[in-house]
C-alpha cells in the first residue's frame, strides 16, 4: 500500500498544479451568442475533476494567506522616524542625502530608506492636553474660581489618632496655574491645644509643567496624624490639580520621603479664571476645526505616500510618548516584508552621510552578527521630571544607549526585538528603551564619535542632529560643493 501512495503522490501532485495553472489562466473568450457549453470545463469534465479543482482552490486561498516572498535584499535598511507634519523635513532629506543615493550608481540598489510615520494623530487639540508630549485629554470642568479651595479634607468616618510614621509625603500636578496660600497639618481633635513640632516643605519638583511634593516631618518621638490617600477627599478645583500615586512597579517622586499619604494639606486658589472659562468655552469649536485638520492631514500623507513610495504607516498614535512603539513596530514590518543586513535608525532632523557610512562598514568590517555600532552614553541619569520623566526604570542610570541621531543594529538584533516586540516594555524615550532592551541581549558595541550626539559640525562625520530644513539644505549644499559640511572655502572661477 505504501508503494502506491508513493506513486500515486507525484500524479495527484502533478494533476492539481496543472488545474491550477489551468484556473489562474484567462478564460477563454465566447463566441457571441455562445451558451454556457462554450466553457472552459464542460459539465462532463466537471464530474471528474471537480474535486480536484475544488481541492486547488482551497490550496490557492491558503496560500494566499502567507508571508510574500521577499524578493529584494538590501545590504542597509535606513529608518527615518519623522513625526506626522514634518513634511518639510522629510522633503529635504528626498532633495539631499536620499537624493544622493538615488542617483549613486553603488548604493542605490543596495540601501532602502523608509520614514516610520505613526498612522493615527492625535485628537486631542494640542491646547488641551495634559502636555505636548502624550495624547491625554486636559479634562477641566466646571473650575471653582474667585474662592479658596482645600485640598485635601478627610471622610466623616475617618477615625482620628496618631499614627507611626513619622514622614509624610504626597505629591501632585498642577494642570492650570494656582497659589497656593498656605500648608497645614493634621492635629488629634481629643488634644488640648497644638503641642507639636512638626515641619511642612513644599518641593517644586518642575517648572514647565508643575510638579510639587508636600513633606511633612515629625520633630519630636510622636508619629503623626495621618491618613493615605484613600481615605482622604482630594478636591481637585474642577480638574486644575491631580494627586500622583506610585503605581505599582513605579518609583516616587524625586522629593518624595517617609511614606506616601497625607498629613495635612494646603489652601490655593486658581489663577486667570477669565482666561480659563474662555478656554474651555472655545473648546468644543477647536475640537472639530483640530479633526478637520487631522483628515487634511491624512490625505495629505496618504498623497505623500503614493508619490514617494518611501513611508511605513505603523499603528500607533503619533506622539513623542510614542516613539519607542513606533520604533518597535518598524522593526516587525522590516522583519517581515524585507530582507537585509543591517538597519540604520535615525530622525529626520538629522544629517546623514550614506557614503561614509558604507566606506567605515568596509574599513572596521563591521559585520556579523549580535552587534550595535553607535555613539554610546554611558551612565546616563534618569530624569524623575519633566520631558524625560521616568519613573518605570529603577536604576539611577540608564544602561549604555546610542544617541539618536544614527546607528546600526545587525540583522539578529532586529529580527529579536520583532519577536519580542509584544513582551518589551517601552519607556519615555526611543534611545534610553532601545539601551534598556539591549541590555537583555549583551550585544557588541562599536563605539564611534562619528555619530554625533549634539548639534555640532565635525569633518568626517556620519551623522549630526536637531536641525531646521535650512540648516539641513545648507549642510548638504556644502558638501556637494567641496566635499565637506563643515568648512568650504570659496573655490575662484
Amino acid at each position: 500500500m505504501r508503494n502506491w501512495l508513493v506513486l500515486l503522490c507525484p500524479c495527484v501532485l502533478g494533476a492539481a498544479l496543472h488545474l491550477w495553472l489551468r484556473l489562474r489562466s484567462p478564460p477563454p473568450a465566447r463566441a457571441s451568442g455562445a451558451g454556457r457549453a462554450g466553457a472552459g470545463y464542460s459539465v462532463k469534465s466537471f464530474e471528474v475533476f471537480g474535486p480536484w479543482i475544488t481541492f486547488v482552490r482551497v490550496l490557492k486561498d491558503q496560500l494566499a494567506l502567507l508571508p510574500q516572498w521577499k524578493s529584494r535584499h538590501y545590504d542597509v535598511v535606513v529608518g527615518v522616524l519623522s513625526a506626522r507634519n514634518n513634511h518639510e523635513l522629510r522633503n529635504v532629506i528626498r532633495s539631499t542625502w536620499l537624493k544622493h543615493l538615488v542617483q549613486h550608481p553603488a548604493l542605490s540598489q543596495r540601501v532602502l530608506v523608509k520614514f516610520i510615520i505613526g498612522a493615527h494623530g492625535c485628537e486631542v487639540p494640542v491646547e488641551d492636553r495634559e502636555d505636548p508630549y502624550s495624547c491625554k485629554l486636559l479634562n477641566i470642568t466646571n473650575p471653582v474660581l474667585n474662592q479658596e479651595i482645600e485640598a485635601f479634607s478627610l471622610l466623616e468616618d475617618t477615625s482620628s489618632g496618631l499614627s507611626e510614621d513619622r514622614v509624610v509625603s504626597v505629591s501632585f500636578r498642577v494642570l492650570y496655574p494656582i497659589v497656593i496660600t498656605s500648608l497645614g497639618v493634621f492635629y488629634d481633635a481629643s488634644d488640648v491645644g497644638f503641642q507639636r513640632n512638626i515641619t511642612v516643605k513644599l518641593y517644586q519638583a518642575e517648572q514647565e509643567s508643575f510638579e510639587g511634593t508636600i513633606v511633612w516631618e515629625s520633630q519630636d518621638l510622636q508619629g503623626l496624624v495621618s491618613r493615605n490617600l484613600h481615605k482622604v477627599t482630594v478636591n481637585d478645583g474642577g480638574g486644575v490639580l491631580r494627586v500622583i500615586t506610585a503605581g505599582e512597579g513605579a518609583l516616587p517622586h524625586e522629593f518624595m520621603e517617609g511614606v506616601e499619604g497625607v498629613a495635612g494639606g494646603f489652601i490655593y486658589t486658581i489663577q486667570e479664571g477669565d482666561a480659563l472659562l474662555k478656554n474651555l468655552h472655545s473648546r468644543p469649536r477647536r475640537l472639530l476645526d483640530h479633526i478637520s485638520n487631522l483628515h487634511e492631514e491624512d490625505a495629505l500623507l496618504e498623497e505623500e505616500s503614493s508619490l514617494y513610495d518611501d513611508i511605513v504607516f505603523v499603528d500607533v498614535v503619533d506622539t513623542y510618548r510614542n516613539v519607542p512603539a513606533k520604533l518597535l513596530n518598524f522593526y516587525k514590518w522590516t522583519v517581515e516584508t524585507t530582507s537585509f543586513d543591517l538597519l540604520l535608525k535615525t530622525d529626520d532632523d538629522c544629517y546623514i552621510d550614506l557614503e561614509a557610512v558604507f566606506n567605515r562598514i568596509a574599513l572596521k568590517n563591521l559585520d556579523g552578527p549580535n552587534f550595535w555600532w553607535g555613539n554610546f552614553r554611558l551612565n546616563w541619569a534618569v530624569d524623575r521630571t519633566g520631558k524625560w520623566q521616568e519613573l518605570e526604570y529603577p536604576s539611577p542610570a540608564y544602561p549604555a544607549f546610542a544617541c539618536g541621531s544614527g546607528y546600526v543594529i545587525s540583522r539578529d538584533i532586529v529580527h529579536w526585538l520583532a519577536g519580542n516586540s509584544g513582551r518589551l516594555k517601552t519607556y519615555q524615550g526611543e534611545d534610553v528603551s532601545m539601551g534598556i532592551w539591549m541590555a537583555a541581549i549583551g550585544p557588541k558595541r562599536y563605539q564611534d564619535s562619528l555619530w554625533l550626539c549634539e548639534k555640532t559640525c565635525e569633518t568626517g562625520m556620519l551623522s549630526s542632529p536637531q536641525y531646521s530644513p535650512q540648516e539641513l539644505t545648507q549642510l548638504w549644499k556644502l558638501k556637494e560643493l567641496c566635499g565637506d559640511p563643515c568648512r568650504c572655502e570659496a573655490r575662484g572661477g
